[in-house]
């Protein structure tokens, strides 16, 4: 299975500049077999797993790059050479003094190619007693395979038709129909490669389901890493919340009546730090960056994978044409939001927004914000081809703004529209609505960088 990051990595190897890379994401997204894969590109490779190579960890104690060098070429009997050479250091947060190195290998060393993983290192960062090396690492953030990283494993023939295609293409039914088979596909098996690959070799649902169970309950296994027993059991309670109401404002008495609203705020800010989950921030969208204005303490969130999501659900394949019948919804605002976090560049941690207003009988909601070339484009998500767009006309009049994006199952379209907004006082809206099928989410800048 070919990861899009080898991209990324492979323009890391060749850049001048290039400083120590530190690969993060949540468990189970592919981190070491991504790194193992790009080592067949080198003469030579160096991998220290900490958990397993303790033996090595007091070599690091040691300031001096060269010196910790040429102690690891002996121990591991390997030879070490700048441009030749990939150095791995995997579980890195077992060996904090590692991430102290880093530093000395870019300013005393700057051509040795470091590259660092590790489970949970997002809490070893967060929570490091050392000087962070600041401006002299760099970072790539690995999250599940996206739908095309998924369709490149089961058809790399349709996943170059995805890339390529326009929306003034016609698309033939037939091949509509297939991207959307895969796509409800994708809804069950997910993107956590090893359930991708199970599914790809065999196409054994029952071993996928297997698969997925295993990775949640070793993520939940980690809970008790990085919080209390109480916090252990919120974060629990807050994973089968999360499952159940995909897209909705969290409100926390919902949750448990019993724990204080603090103590959730804090089990879900660990679970964003896991990964486990992300957090989606309201924003008023009067602008970019959309964080400037986003509220804190309100929110909704979605899960790290859409497989995870429904395998906690308890949903089991039976026929894929039927699977989204009953949270079709919800698991298309999943779906389309964790292929958002995916469109943005490997070296950003990307958050998403959305918009709503809460008034008495005239409340309205926008999916996603996103931004392009310094614009707020509003997201609206359906499940199926059709669906009411009030609060869009909301938004766009309030805004005035005069584009939105819009991902169903149709096939892709683009107009100019213009509508009421309110009855009452006759006010309209006039916008262009460019809408894509859900398959397309990925594609969505470069398709509106031909359209605007």
């Amino acid at each position: 299975m070919k990861r899009f990051a080898e991209n990324y990595l492979n323009e890391w190897r060749e850049r001048i500049n290039r400083k120590p890379l530190i690969v993060r994401g949540a468990r189970q997204t592919g981190k070491t077999y991504l790194i193992d894969h790009f080592a067949k590109s080198f003469t030579n490779f160096l991998k220290i797993d900490f958990e397993f190579d303790m033996n090595v960890i007091p070599i690091f104690k040691s300031r001096d790059p060269q010196k910790i060098i040429k102690e690891l070429s002996i121990f591991y009997n390997i030879k070490v050479k700048s441009g030749e050479t990939l150095i791995f250091l995997d579980e890195i947060q077992v060996c904090p003094e590692a991430i102290i190195c880093l530093r000395y290998f870019y300013e005393k060393m700057p051509d040795l190619h470091v590259v660092a993983a590790g489970s949970l290192l997002d809490f070893t960062l967060r929570d490091f007693s050392y000087s962070m090396p600041v401006g002299r690492i760099e970072f790539l953030y690995l999250n599940p395979m996206t739908f095309e990283e998924f369709l490149f494993a089961v058809n790399p023939r349709l996943c170059q038709f995805l890339q390529e295609c326009s929306v003034n293409e016609d698309i033939n039914d037939s091949i509509h129909y297939e991207l959307v088979y895969y796509l409800r596909e994708f809804f069950f098996v997910g993107g956590m490669p090893e359930a991708v690959n199970s599914y790809v070799k065999n196409k054994d649902y029952i071993n996928v389901q297997r698969i997925q169970s295993s990775i949640i309950s070793t993520m939940q296994n980690d809970f008790s890493k990085y919080g209390n027993r109480k916090q252990t059991e919120y974060l629990n309670k807050i994973v089968f919340y999360v499952s159940k109401n995909i897209g909705k404002k969290v409100k926390y008495t919902n949750i448990d009546r019993e724990i204080r609203s603090k103590e959730l705020k804090e089990a879900f800010q660990l679970l964003s730090l896991s990964k486990f989950i992300h957090i989606i921030y309201m924003t008023k969208g009067n602008g970019v960056p959309l964080g400037v204005e986003s509220v804190s303490n309100h929110y909704k969130t979605i899960f790290l994978d859409i497989g995870l999501v429904n395998n906690i659900c308890g949903l089991k394949l039976i026929d894929s044409k039927n699977l989204i019948s009953i949270h079709e919804g919800a698991l298309a605002e999943q779906f389309a939001g964790q292929e958002l976090i995916n469109t943005n560049y490997f070296f950003e941690d990307t958050r998403l927004y959305y918009w709503a207003r809460e008034k008495k009988n005239a409340n309205a909601e926008i999916d996603y914000l996103i931004s392009y070339e310094g614009k707020v484009i509003p997201v609206e998500i359906k499940a199926g081809k059709t669906g009411s767009l009030k609060s869009l006309h909301l938004f766009l009049y309030e805004k005035k703004n005069n584009f939105a994006l819009r991902f169903n199952l149709d096939k892709p379209s683009i107009g100019k529209f213009k509508n009421i907004v309110s009855v009452e006082s006759q006010k309209n809206v006039e916008f262009t609505l460019l809408s894509l099928p859900l398959y397309l989410v990925g594609q969505w800048e470069r398709i509106i960088r031909n359209e605007m």
